[in-house]
This record gives C-alpha cells, sequence and structure tokens, in this order.
C-alpha cells in the first residue's frame, strides 16, 4: 500500500510562488509515473503536470513555463515548483502515483488560494 501526503499549500497573491511536495511511503523509482492534478470549486479533476521514471515531465498548456515538476528518489518525494501564479490556479492539488504493477495511488490534497 501506498501513501502519498501533500504539503506546501497556503494563500499567496498574484505573482507569487508556492513549492508543493508530495512524500511518498514507498521508493518512487519504482513508480511509473507520478502526477499533479488540481480541482478547483465547481470543476472538474485536471492534470497539471506529470513526470516518468525516466524524468520525462509533461506539463497542461495552461501551467507551461510557470510550473516546474521534479523528484527526488533518494527522499521519495515529487515537487510542484509554481511560479507567476494566477487567481485561476486556485485549487486542491493532488498528488497521484502509478506503479509498476498498475495500481493508482492519490494523496489526500493541499489547497492553494491565489488572491488577485
Amino acid at each position: 500500500q501506498v501513501q502519498l501526503v501533500e504539503s506546501g499549500g497556503g494563500l499567496v497573491q498574484t505573482g507569487g510562488s508556492l513549492r508543493l511536495s508530495c512524500a511518498a511511503s514507498g521508493s518512487i523509482f519504482t513508480f511509473n509515473v507520478m502526477g499533479w492534478y488540481r480541482q478547483a470549486p465547481g470543476k472538474q479533476r485536471e492534470l497539471v503536470a506529470s513526470i516518468r521514471r525516466s524524468s520525462i515531465t509533461w506539463y497542461a498548456d495552461s501551467v507551461k513555463g510557470r510550473f516546474t515538476t521534479s523528484r527526488d528518489n533518494a527522499k521519495n518525494t515529487m515537487y510542484l515548483e509554481m511560479n507567476s501564479l494566477k487567481p485561476e490556479d486556485t485549487a486542491v492539488y493532488y498528488c497521484n502515483t502509478e506503479t509498476t504493477t498498475g495500481a493508482n495511488y492519490w494523496g489526500k490534497g493541499t489547497l492553494v488560494t491565489v488572491s488577485s
């Protein structure tokens, strides 16, 4: 059983920065892909960034150039560096992983609020 715990959310002004962390209970080296999703009030959950075991990254167009995801295998932690934040980035951010066995796990989320 894998547990994912997000942290680093909070209240920030437009143009500010935050760094989210996702700490995993298992070795993330065995995870096929890890991703950051977000869900704003009244909207569907959407994928914003992902990083594969090969370290290949993907970003949604809405965050490209502003968000950067990375992983530290030694610390079993994935990060999301968010810069130039906008009010539309306000959401609960979730960490997700798919393991090499095909199992899928979610964290409980961390709230990011960007004030205008």
